[in-house]
């Protein structure tokens, strides 16, 4: 009877704690577009964001518009998320570089174009 009470209380917390960091995830993950504007400052000087003009790198003007990434992956939060983290083709990874919550907000800023 105790190990069946523990083992449900166990449970319970286990559940409590995964709720808690799934719903914490879901807010981090929707940031916030205007503050992510100011974090992709710093990412203008290699991206237009008004024009379809290339810069040092592709335009970003209605990426979540687009079918696919220059790459050829699908254009998804994740794609794009995973393409600030590692960089690439010149590009330098931001991964280390910017917080979860920096790249949730520029994640949202880019949906706005």
């Amino acid at each position: 009877m105790i190990r069946q009470t523990i083992a449900i209380a166990g449970s319970a917390v286990l559940f409590a704690v995964l709720g808690v960091g799934v719903a914490m995830g879901h807010r981090a993950q929707k940031g916030d577009a205007a503050k992510g504007k100011e974090v992709f400052e710093q990412c203008q000087v290699c991206h237009n964001t008004d024009t379809d003009e290339k810069k040092m790198g592709p335009s970003l003007k209605g990426l979540f518009k687009r079918k696919t990434l220059q790459n050829g992956k699908p254009v998804n939060d994740e794609n794009v998320l995973a393409q600030i983290n590692n960089g690439g083709n010149g590009m330098p990874a931001y991964g280390d570089m910017l917080s979860a919550d920096d790249k949730a907000n520029v994640l949202a800023y880019l949906h706005t174009l």
